[in-house]
């Protein structure tokens, strides 16, 4: 019986944020468990902590998602970071993730972590392929969107205005469209937004990946941090997601030239066994 636990990240209050599933020790988990148990949650992301291969870091953490596993995600590594410190580590930490060491500092309830991998801009997606994507007019993009990563790439894509980004609906067969075009595009996952001064509202559809929408994505942000930057420099910023959803989330973003840091409260709310 392996011992799981499940987080609302990115939140205070329960019932809000994104909800993450953590395997506080995955070590007697055959691998072939993995994905399928990730799979049987169905959250955005599930995490399996495993022990460090480097003996001065803090723990190897895989993340799931319902399909594949992931090298890096923001909303995983917040919420672990806090399960790790409600178990007693920290509050400094550094977490083997597929992109490399990651450090963090965790509190039992939030959580920053920054991360130095650099800003991938992997392509420059067609406006109207976006826009058939997010069932919206062409005339909704406020500039032409673009694909950027710092661990998982995402089309990102600014809007001109609040009511177009709640008008957002995925439409399937133009993501199909948008994943053949672009192979490497982790099936052409859309961060939607409107800027409001300092405050960004964002969305994020990833129905290829069975994620129709994300409440929170700490990675789509980063990545959307470090674009920012690379066109008007540093940035200090507060994310609103998952509203238009009813799980209302906040998400900090600063940044530098060379780094992004994302942070943000997790909440612990189930506790239980695995059958396996």
């Amino acid at each position: 019986m392996t011992p799981y636990l499940t987080l609302d990240v990115f939140t205070s209050a329960p019932f809000a944020g994104n909800p993450l599933a953590v395997i506080p020790d995955a070590t007697a988990l055959p691998e072939a468990a993995l994905q399928r148990i990730a799979t049987e949650f169905n959250y955005s992301e599930t995490t399996f902590v495993f022990p460090p291969e480097d003996p001065e870091n803090t723990a190897k953490v895989r993340i799931f998602t319902p399909t594949m596993e992931v090298p890096f995600a923001g909303h995983p590594l917040i919420g672990t970071a806090v399960a790790l410190a409600r178990a007693g580590h920290g509050p400094e930490m550094v977490l083997e993730l597929g992109v490399g060491p990651i450090r963090a500092t965790a509190t039992p309830q939030e959580a920053r972590f920054t991360t130095e991998v650099a800003l991938q801009v992997i392509a420059r997606p067609d406006p109207a392929l976006t826009a058939r994507a997010l069932s919206l007019p062409e005339t909704a993009l406020a500039a032409p969107p673009v694909m950027a990563s710092v661990g998982l790439p995402f089309t990102l894509t600014e809007l001109t205005s609040r009511a177009a980004l709640t008008a957002c609906a995925p439409d399937t067969a133009a993501f199909k469209d948008g994943a053949a075009a672009h192979p490497s595009s982790l099936d052409f996952a859309q961060f939607a937004y409107w800027r409001d001064g300092a405050t960004i509202h964002a969305r994020m559809f990833a129905p290829l990946d069975n994620i129709p929408e994300d409440p929170a994505t700490g990675s789509a942000c980063a990545a959307l941090g470090a674009w920012l930057t690379s066109q008007h420099g540093a940035q200090s910023l507060t994310i609103h997601q998952g509203d238009d959803m009813g799980r209302p989330s906040r998400i900090g973003v600063e940044t530098t030239e060379t780094a992004v840091t994302i942070s943000g409260a997790a909440v612990p709310m189930m506790e239980g066994r695995l059958n396996i």
